[in-house]
């Protein structure tokens, strides 16, 4: 475990909180405290390396439909659930697994691609802490409530959607 301090425009603060813990597992809450100066803010936050038992993005999507037809199947369920249909655990993890490959298409994103597949990976996270959770290989330490699995939700959608795709291809 370290503490990572970093210094920054206030402005900044959020995004670089929210990047510090997608990067670490990060422990407590992150402190923010402002420069002798006043001018700027110093973050403190302790931390450790992710673990490494995600599932890589080559080995998760190995199996998955073209990123086209994905489109196509998640917009047909989305009409389904705008009628007030629900649509299930499989709509949110596929959904959350396509926007996580439409991310990782462009390598330098930190903009709406990544913050839609964090969004939908949280989305997942919420459905399996509240409901059937079908479990994986590391599901005691990777579960949905782990701190893992918070701190980097992309991972756990890649988890996931490799155990599903091991059952349904």
């Amino acid at each position: 475990m370290f503490e990572i301090r970093v210094i920054c425009d206030d402005t900044d603060a959020d995004r670089i909180r929210r990047a510090l813990n997608t990067a670490f597992q990060t422990y407590g809450r992150v402190n923010k405290v402002r420069t002798h100066d006043g001018k700027r803010v110093r973050l403190y936050v302790g931390a450790d390396h992710l673990p490494t038992a995600w599932p890589t993005p080559e080995k998760a999507y190995s199996t998955a439909p073209s990123i086209v037809s994905e489109i196509g199947w998640t917009c047909a369920r989305a009409r389904t659930y705008a009628r007030g249909t629900e649509v299930g655990r499989e709509y949110w993890l596929r959904k959350a697994a396509l926007l996580d490959r439409i991310a990782l298409t462009d390598a330098y994103s930190d903009g709406d691609p990544s913050e839609a597949a964090v969004e939908a990976a949280h989305q997942l996270l919420g459905i399996d802490e509240n409901g059937d959770y079908p479990g994986g290989p590391h599901w005691v330490e990777l579960g949905p409530d782990s701190s893992v699995s918070i701190a980097d939700p992309r991972g756990y959608v890649r988890q996931e959607y490799a155990i599903w795709a091991g059952t349904h291809r």
